[in-house]
Parts: structure tokens; sequence; C-alpha cells
């Protein structure tokens, strides 16, 4: 069993999980698994993405280059949730699969 490490935290709030799944999206689409913690139930508590510890220095460092702020993280996370729940049409969401 892999030792996991904890690469980014979000307080409970309304765009908590949001952003945790776009940051979910972004290391998972440079090849590291993640393991997504919080409950959509109680959005209140706080969301955590955690990678395996050997790719933890790289997942920061991918976290850290990204120029989102709050809103645009958030944002880029709901389009994601939208796509996985086939909220959105298929073709606005195809560019996401390339």
């Amino acid at each position: 069993m892999p030792d996991l490490e904890t690469v980014f935290h979000a307080e409970g709030s309304s765009t908590a999980e949001v952003e945790a799944l776009a940051v979910k999206s972004l290391l998972e689409s440079n090849g590291i698994p993640t393991v997504l913690v919080g409950d959509p139930v109680l959005p209140n508590l706080p969301f955590e993405i955690k990678v395996d510890s050997h790719q933890a220095a790289w997942a920061r460092q991918l976290i850290a280059e990204v120029p989102w702020s709050g809103p645009i993280l958030a944002e880029a996370g709901e389009r994601q949730f939208e796509c996985e729940h086939a909220l959105l049409p298929r073709e606005a969401c195809d560019d996401d699969a390339e």
C-alpha cells in the first residue's frame, strides 16, 4: 500500500469540492494518481487531494505552476464535474478528452 501525502487542502466552503476536483484533474492529466478526501454531503468539512509520497514534490510543483485564482480553479472543477456527470452536452466536453 502506498504512503499517501496531502498536496492540496481546501477548507470547507461552497467551492472547496470544485477546487479539489480541478486539482485532481490537473494531477491525473499529468499521470499522477490521486485520492480525493472529502464529503459533498458535508461541504463545511475540508477537501484534500492525496498522492503517493514519491510523487508529492512533483504534484506540488504542478499545482504551484498553474496561475489559477480561486474562482478560475472553481470554474474548471465545476466544468469537470458537469462533464463527468453528463450535465453538459457531450460536444461541450469533447475537448476535455483530448
